[in-house]
């Protein structure tokens, strides 16, 4: 920093300040008081002493200096923050989202239809002792559904949607009733039930403490990781059984793809991931719940094509209701944006119900009026709905509520 002589400074005109100011401050009104206060205040130290303003102004200018060199923003600029465009609260809008909510609430009754005839035919057969009818129940499968609805029951539940919370869990405790019952005919080992009522228990009650409020983001952060470590360890096992018969059978599949699942989860928890990585673990979870449901009508129908006797034994009303059941949550889906619920829901509705359909009309199983009836009334409803979704959002065509689902506005 450059100094002045001695001389320079001793020769440096002196100050004289005001022995009093001119008019009292409290003469003053309010609304002048400002500049009188400023008349009030102390002279700056510039005015004192011309080399704290010279020293100032080397300061200011070496701080510009490195502004422009490092392009740092200046403090005068402003900074523009566009914020993300909401749709237009009409009252077309209010209608659609209280209808849709309505609808995901009334899957409730053809999902527990769905289970209800086979808990009434597991407890016949226990009652008379036929503990033998029941190992035709695979307790695998069951379980890998009941890890389904758990998943989606924390995946829902953190985004407060109620209606499908509740769909979650009384899939939850249905599907717990069946294996309560295949344990009780000793067809599902007795470890693996208590291992699945302790997770089932944990996670009704942590669900329930989290839409409440009243559970820790901890503990919350636990529950996801280990159903995140459950899916991804489950899904792949799954996948390669419905295979068995043309590979051999291993549980390589689940072991390798559980330890990826512990190490991924390890490093986001410890900050080793992108932004990016990080968030795509934290979905992992509802994903792999999703393509578990998925795969069940995947795996039904590489059955019905191995075995075309099978599909005599296939229920057309079950089917049918699973292609309600799900049918009833694309509305929501769709007015939320959420592609997860959406895929997961449209790919049920059309494979597990109406593929399935396809199936048993292709082997005279049902009429053609029953099978063309449930096409026309399925394609009415993806009409309807998409047609409902455009007019609440007021976009041009359906075709644009497809673009924002998918890709976002």
């Amino acid at each position: 920093m450059p100094c002045l002589p001695t001389s320079a400074a001793m020769s440096l005109p002196s100050v004289r300040l005001p022995l009093r100011p001119s008019a009292p401050a409290t003469t003053t009104p309010l609304s002048r008081r400002g500049p009188v206060l400023r008349s009030l205040a102390p002279p700056s130290p510039a005015l004192l002493n011309p080399l704290v303003s010279a020293s100032s102004s080397y300061r200011s200018a070496l701080l510009l200096h490195r502004r422009r060199r490092h392009a740092l923003p200046e403090a005068t600029e402003a900074v523009t923050i566009t914020p993300a465009p909401l749709p237009k609260v009409t009252k077309q809008y209010q209608e659609w989202d209280s209808l849709t909510a309505k609808f995901a609430g009334g899957a409730n009754l053809p999902f527990l239809l769905l289970q209800l005839p086979q808990i009434i035919l597991n407890s016949r057969n226990l009652l008379a002792g036929n503990k033998a009818a029941l190992f035709a129940v695979p307790w695998l499968g069951m379980l890998t559904g009941l890890l389904g609805n758990l998943s989606l029951m924390s995946y829902f539940a953190k985004k407060r949607e109620t209606e499908a919370v509740i769909v979650q869990t009384l899939g939850s405790i249905s599907t717990y009733v069946v294996i309560v019952q295949l344990a009780m005919a000793e067809s599902m080992p007795m470890p693996q039930f208590l291992a699945t009522s302790a997770v089932v228990a944990a996670g009704l009650l942590l669900n329930l403490l989290n839409y409440l409020g009243w559970l820790p983001g901890t503990l919350w952060q636990l529950w996801e990781d280990f159903m995140t470590i459950g899916g991804l360890a489950v899904l792949p096992q799954v996948m390669w059984s419905t295979f068995v018969p043309f590979i051999p059978n291993s549980v390589l599949p689940g072991i390798i793809c559980g330890s990826l699942a512990v190490a991924a989860v390890v490093m986001a928890r410890m900050g080793k991931l992108s932004e990016g990585g990080t968030k795509l673990v934290g979905s992992l979870s509802g994903w792999t719940a999703t393509l578990l449901f998925m795969w069940m009508p995947v795996a039904q129908m590489w059955t019905n094509y191995l075995n075309p006797s099978n599909i005599e034994g296939l229920s057309s009303f079950s089917m049918l209701l699973a292609m309600i059941g799900n049918g009833l949550m694309i509305p929501r889906a769709v007015f939320i944006r959420d592609l997860m619920w959406f895929t997961g829901s449209i790919w049920a509705s059309i494979l597990q119900g109406w593929g399935n359909l396809a199936c048993m009309y292709c082997c005279d199983s049902i009429s053609r009026e029953f099978f063309f009836a449930t096409t026309f009334g399925l394609f009415l409803w993806l009409g309807f709905t998409f047609w409902r979704d455009t007019g609440a959002y007021g976009n041009s065509s359906p075709m644009t509520s497809l673009k924002e689902l998918f890709f976002g506005k």
